[in-house]
């Protein structure tokens, strides 16, 4: 008997360019601007930094507020996920220029778990793209009875991004609020509004593609997960858990940098 159910042995499903290049912006290019203001920033321009400390932060907490406020209106999965993108590395700017080793901690570990969890999020839009060739989020609903292991999959990621205790996605953004408020009492309430609003927006996607009445016009196209998908899911969930369960293990390596 097969370990996974619903035609994971089928022939492999095609995952369209545009995702392959959304998964790179997520994992990697979205992650130079971040690199930047450490590598350049902190370093090379110093005083600089400190002196628009203040003016950073408030264009960083309206990027988090007005990026998640933006998502909550997208209907395009991707646009969903890209937006969300906006709004997380708004968070990772305020711990960079929170001035304090945690706060910077805090970024690089988001940064580093974000580009883990956005890219898996990316591949699962793509693989309902495969099915469907669409990303409104309208055309979905009920995919747990026809894609119940894609499902789960979804469901793991989904609770990374919204920073959910025990992922990664939360040792980051917890870091990051303990730096934050070192730095400005004032300022880390609009950063914990953003993370309130993640879990909305990202909870909204999950219940809407998941669960309600399923389209029966679209219902012989979505067939589960491939097993070439399980193996990408798979890999990305486990170095997910990974960073997760032992955060020691990159916190280590960064300090003595930091």
């Amino acid at each position: 008997m097969p370990l996974f159910p619903f035609h994971i042995w089928l022939p492999e499903a095609h995952v369209e360019a545009p995702t392959v290049g959304s998964m790179l912006l997520a994992s990697l290019l979205l992650k130079l601007g971040g690199y930047g203001l450490l590598r350049f920033s902190l370093t090379f321009l110093s005083s600089a930094s400190v002196a628009f400390t203040a003016v950073v932060a408030m264009l960083a907490v309206a990027g988090v507020i007005y990026g998640s406020l933006s998502t909550m209106r997208q209907i395009d999965l991707k646009r969903i996920i890209a937006y969300s993108s906006v709004a997380h590395m708004n968070l990772v700017a305020l711990g960079i220029f929170s001035s304090n080793r945690v706060g910077i901690e805090g970024a690089i570990y988001l940064m580093v778990a974000h580009g883990v969890v956005s890219t898996a999020l990316f591949f699962c839009v793509g693989v309902i793209y495969d099915r469907a060739h669409t990303r409104l989020v309208r055309y979905y609903g009920g995919l747990v009875t026809v894609m119940p292991v894609f499902v789960t999959f979804f469901f793991f990621f989904n609770l990374a991004n919204m920073g959910f205790p025990g992922t990664p996605n939360f040792v980051g953004e917890t870091l990051l609020l303990i730096g934050i408020y070192d730095l400005s009492r004032t300022v880390v309430w609009p950063a914990v509004l953003g993370i309130v609003l993640g879990a909305a927006y990202t909870t909204k996607m999950f219940g809407q593609a998941s669960f309600g009445a399923l389209k029966t016009k679209y219902i012989a196209r979505f067939i589960d997960v491939t097993r070439r998908e399980v193996a990408l899911l798979v890999a990305l969930l486990l170095f997910f858990a990974l960073l997760g369960a032992r955060s020691d293990l990159l916190l280590a390596f960064l300090e003595a940098t930091v």
